[in-house]
């Protein structure tokens, strides 16, 4: 039922539902690894890393594994947990609630950090990544969500 509810509400679980996701950390140099978004209710762009649901049953560090195996059909390795936040937020005019699990990683292939963007898979949709400059999200030129993220950079 829950993976329904999402699929029709962009995303978000709708109250009075919590959605618990796992996010990695990834580094190139000065930069990390971002999902590209944008709220059309809003009218601005966003960033956030990538990662997803964690289902029941599942650790989130197995979630965010399955989750880059999924949408990157790659392998990540070397977790080093950094902390757990929690994330109130409105996105597409929907409200929404995260306990959000971060981890920093690497890409077991070392290939996927030569190109500057690339595409993976959410669902039915391609979206892309880019690797964007730490300085350009914690002066708030670029925004992050969830916000809070920002203190693991």
């Amino acid at each position: 039922m829950a993976n329904n509810l999402v699929n029709e509400y962009s995303g978000v679980f709708p109250p009075p539902y919590i959605r618990t996701i796992a996010i990695a950390l990834i580094r190139r140099d000065d930069q990390v690894l971002m999902a590209e978004g944008f709220d059309s209710t809003k009218e601005t762009p966003f960033y956030r890393a990538l990662g997803g649901g964690v289902e029941f049953g599942e650790s989130s560090w197995v979630a965010l594994v399955r989750e880059f195996q999924e949408e990157l059909s790659t392998e990540i390795i070397n977790p080093k947990y950094l902390g757990c936040l929690e994330n109130i937020f409105e996105c597409y005019g929907n409200p929404g609630h995260e306990v959000v699990f971060v981890y920093e990683c690497e890409f077991s292939d070392r290939s996927l950090y030569e190109p500057n963007e690339m595409i993976f898979v959410e669902g039915d949709r391609k979206r892309i990544a880019k690797w964007v400059k730490i300085s350009e999200l914690r002066s708030g030129l670029l925004r992050v969500v969830p916000q809070p993220f920002i203190t693991y950079l």
